[in-house]
């Protein structure tokens, strides 16, 4: 028998992690990370950019939960970052880089809390906030394409994240 949301058996939990997005701009990606922001037990969703879209088409995708995800909207994700990184916040940028590990290989600790940056659709996450991060991080692959939707980058991150902090 299928479980629904009210016969699951998940035991509801909050980890100790941030995602903050650096100009992510599209409505249903948007919605995309409230839900896999709630899913997996965030603490809070930061969205910075100057056109933070929330419509319909960011609402039908998020399925209300933009309605218990704790979050905040700013304009300047570099602000947010180095605010965070004097608060002692493990800064982790999800990014393909010269410098970036496999997320496989990395080990994330409970010591610190964990920032875990997002990047803009096009032009992933801006140079500045690159170096202010802790580490950067990369999803290996094996196709033609370079890159994939920074939501489905995201749910593989926090996959990997709280499955280690569990």
């Amino acid at each position: 028998m299928q479980l629904t949301h009210y016969n699951n058996n998940f035991s509801k939990r909050i980890f100790p992690i941030t995602v903050v997005c650096d100009n992510v701009t599209n409505a249903p990606n948007i919605g995309s990370l409230f839900r896999i922001c709630d899913a997996f037990g965030i603490e809070k969703l930061i969205l910075c950019g100057n056109s933070i879209p929330f419509g319909r088409k960011m609402t039908k995708t998020s399925r209300a939960t933009e309605k218990s995800v704790n979050f905040e909207i700013h304009d300047s994700a570099l602000d947010i970052i180095s605010d965070l990184k004097s608060k002692d916040y493990n800064i982790i940028s999800l990014e393909i880089t010269n410098e970036s590990k496999p997320i496989h290989l990395c080990k994330f600790s409970q010591d610190k809390p964990i920032v875990l940056i997002i990047g803009d659709e096009n032009f992933g996450i801006q140079e500045p906030l690159l170096k202010l991060s802790d580490a950067t991080i990369h999803i290996d692959m094996f196709g033609q394409n370079s890159s994939m939707n920074v939501v489905q980058a995201t749910n593989i991150a926090l996959y990997e994240i709280t499955k280690q902090l569990m």
